[in-house]
């Protein structure tokens, strides 16, 4: 195995700022809907629409240049056989020493078909509704001069928190799997710093 550049710089800050960012909004919303005190109430909000703002901005010029490289072709679904075989994989083999990884890395194909399947639904479901819920609830003042006022506002909000536990539940299992399944100790995450990862 050799090692190979597998994330470029972009990938690398956008993959930490994207994850900071929506850290960020995780912890201001839910000290909103009174979960816990971290902050004060006005400054936890100030906090969420900064880390909004900021995480539409860089969603943006991440699918910009998703498409300028070509590389949002790593996001295309897999064969249902593929994804089949991650799963048993996932689910069975690496508890009990089966068959080896089914999905050979490399640059041009770094996902495997279970990654594939999470980032799609991450970026073309939970962060849009998530992001259209936020804006819709924002612009609440305004809903009656463009044609939304009979939007239930406790509505938009149960799908912006149905959002956050999704992208919660997302995180706890991206951070499990990258942190437990790399041959190599933290090796995933290890990648996801320098760059460069065994081929």
């Amino acid at each position: 195995m050799k090692e190979v550049m597998m994330y470029s710089r972009f990938e690398r800050i956008w993959h930490w700022t994207q994850g900071l960012l929506i850290i960020t909004l995780m912890i201001t919303g839910f000290e909103i809907h009174g979960t816990y005190r971290l902050f004060n109430y006005e400054q936890a909000v100030d906090i969420h629409i900064i880390a909004s703002w900021s995480l539409i901005a860089i969603w943006f010029l991440g699918i910009f240049w998703n498409m300028v490289t070509g590389e949002w072709k790593q996001y295309i679904p897999p064969k249902a056989n593929k994804l089949l075989a991650m799963m048993k994989y996932y689910g069975v083999d690496i508890f009990t020493g089966g068959s080896e990884h089914p999905h050979h890395k490399t640059r041009r194909s770094k996902l495997n078909p279970i990654q594939r399947m999470a980032y799609l639904g991450l970026h073309t479901f939970m962060l849009p509704f998530a992001v259209m819920s936020g804006l819709i609830y924002f612009f609440y003042p305004y809903w009656a001069m463009i044609g939304l006022g009979g939007l239930s506002l406790m509505f938009i909000a149960l799908v912006h928190t149905a959002m956050a536990f999704m992208l919660v539940a997302f995180l706890i299992v991206h951070l499990y799997m990258a942190l437990t399944t790399s041959e190599e100790f933290l090796g995933y995450l290890k990648a996801m710093i320098v760059g460069y990862e065994k081929e």
